[in-house]
C-alpha cells in the first residue's frame, strides 16, 4: 500500500504542477508532452492524476483518526 500512496502522491504533484502551468501561463505541459489534451497518453496521464485523488482521498479519515481526533472520547 505505500508503494501505491507514494505513486499517488507523486499524480498529484505531476497533476498539481500542471495546473500550475495552466493557471499562470496558460500552457498545458501533460498536452503539451503527449501531443494534445485528446491524445491516448494525455488521456492516461489525466485519468491517473483522478485515480490518485481518489486513493489519496481515501486515506484522509485514517490520517484524521489517528493524528487529530485521537484524544477526543469515543462514541459507543
Amino acid at each position: 500500500m505505500r508503494t501505491i500512496l507514494a505513486i499517488a502522491h507523486l499524480m498529484l504533484i505531476v497533476g498539481g504542477l500542471n495546473w500550475l502551468a495552466v493557471g499562470i501561463a496558460q500552457i498545458d505541459v501533460v498536452a503539451a508532452v503527449f501531443g494534445g489534451q485528446s491524445a491516448l497518453l494525455a488521456r492516461v496521464v489525466y485519468v491517473l492524476v483522478g485515480l490518485s485523488a481518489i486513493v489519496v482521498a481515501m486515506t484522509i479519515p485514517r490520517l484524521l483518526g489517528t493524528a487529530i481526533f485521537s484524544d477526543l472520547p469515543r462514541r459507543r
